[in-house]
């Protein structure tokens, strides 16, 4: 089973950028489905953005789309959430999570590996 830690939250204002970064262990990505989620206080899990196994695919939520650039670099084994233009809707705890489907599920409940979840907090 794969190990994920997430990294790289924290305060920004609006208008800020801030990346996050998911590195794994026990597992490498090329393995994996990747995605992103969030969660916001009094709010379900939604999702945010995924990656292919191969990285060739990326999927985002219309809610990030043009703002936020899922990455990878498989010398470091870690995936990267580039979040530009953040907004107060932006804030949430962020989670990484990765299974081994095909394809990117949008489910938060289908993802049997999950990361601690960073939080990530837009304001003045």
């Amino acid at each position: 089973q794969v190990h994920l830690v997430e990294s790289g939250g924290g305060w920004v204002q609006p208008g800020d950028s801030l990346t996050l970064a998911c590195a794994a262990s026990g597992g490498f990505w090329h393995e994996y489905t990747q995605a992103w989620f969030r969660q916001a206080p009094n709010k379900e899990r939604e999702f945010v953005a995924g990656l292919s196994k191969n990285g060739g695919v990326r999927v985002y939520a219309d809610s990030v789309k043009g703002r936020f650039t899922v990455d990878r670099e498989n010398a470091k084994n870690t995936v990267y959430l580039r979040m530009n233009n953040l907004g107060p809707q932006d804030t949430a705890v962020y989670y990484c999570a990765a299974d081994e489907y095909p394809i990117i599920v949008k489910v938060a409940n289908r993802y049997k590996n999950w990361g601690q979840g960073t939080r990530v907090t837009v304001s003045l």
